[in-house]
């Protein structure tokens, strides 16, 4: 079954989280060019702190506590020294364009933490099949929002249905590296219906996801009661939906990955014809 990451500094969330099957509870200090980034992009910046990964981590039991730092830079090595201390399990370098900056995060972690690496750049996928040759890399998750900016797409999923990821992740199992891409909203819910991107991670052999923020965006509920039931209910509904998977036939995939490319060009056509409106 899918591992599941959720970001979150919020101590009763994160055991609500945790309660339900979430795998990975996520600090995220990453800061340096976000901003600029991501400007034009509808999407979470948060403003976690150190302090959030000492007060949660205490409190996790089976939940693993991941860690985002900043991407490579002169204060890199401080910052990873800190959060492990601090208690992180899993520490991930976001925006890495070289294999030197893998070989020197990896050098920094140096075993004290699994080290996951986030693939969101050109210039990443440029040089991962010399990357994949380093030792020290436990997992790779792929981040759809900023590569398909990194290759000047409109919409994140266009990666789905132009063969990247499908390529990524073939070299990445190559190497028997544990990988996943992307979020997962609600079952019947987002712009491909999240069932639909659950039986692509399968198809090709993901094994991590991150609950989106349309999961449970927490920023705008409050109610710990409605936080729990959402959890609760829906990471049961994507549950029933991998079980589904497990006893179907393997002709879903083929069916399921044509459905998803159908999705991707109508969006594609919409926004197209509201940008000439």
């Amino acid at each position: 079954m899918l591992k599941f990451m959720f970001i979150t500094n919020e101590p009763e969330i994160a055991l609500i989280a945790e309660k339900y099957g979430v795998d990975r509870i996520w600090i995220d200090l990453e800061t340096l060019g976000k901003e600029s980034r991501q400007k034009n992009i509808d999407c979470v910046k948060s403003h976690h702190k150190i302090s959030d990964i000492e007060t949660i981590s205490k409190l996790l039991t089976t939940a693993e506590m991941l860690v985002r730092v900043n991407p490579w830079n002169p204060l890199s090595v401080e910052e990873i020294n800190k959060v492990i201390e601090a208690g992180a399990d899993i520490v991930m370098l976001p925006m890495w364009k070289t294999v030197k900056e893998v070989q020197s995060f990896i050098k920094a972690v140096a075993g004290r933490a699994k080290t996951l690496l986030l693939l969101e750049t050109r210039e990443a996928e440029e040089c991962l099949n010399e990357v994949l040759n380093i030792d020290g890399i436990d997992e790779i998750h792929i981040g759809l929002n900023d590569l398909h900016l990194s290759y000047g797409l409109s919409f994140m999923f266009e990666l789905l249905s132009n063969g990247t990821v499908e390529r990524i992740c073939n070299k990445i199992e190559t190497k028997g590296i544990p990988f996943g891409f992307g979020g997962i909203a609600r079952i019947g819910e987002g712009l491909i219906p999240a069932e639909k991107i659950v039986i692509e991670h399968y198809r090709l052999n993901s094994s991590i996801a991150i609950l989106s923020r349309s999961f449970c965006n927490t920023a705008e509920i409050t109610d710990l009661k409605k936080i729990e039931h959402i959890f609760k209910s829906e990471l049961e509904k994507i549950r029933i939906v991998e079980k589904f998977i497990e006893v179907s036939n393997k002709s879903i995939y083929e069916e399921n990955r044509k459905i998803i490319k159908e999705y991707i060009t109508d969006i594609l056509h919409e926004r197209q014809a509201c940008k000439y409106a």
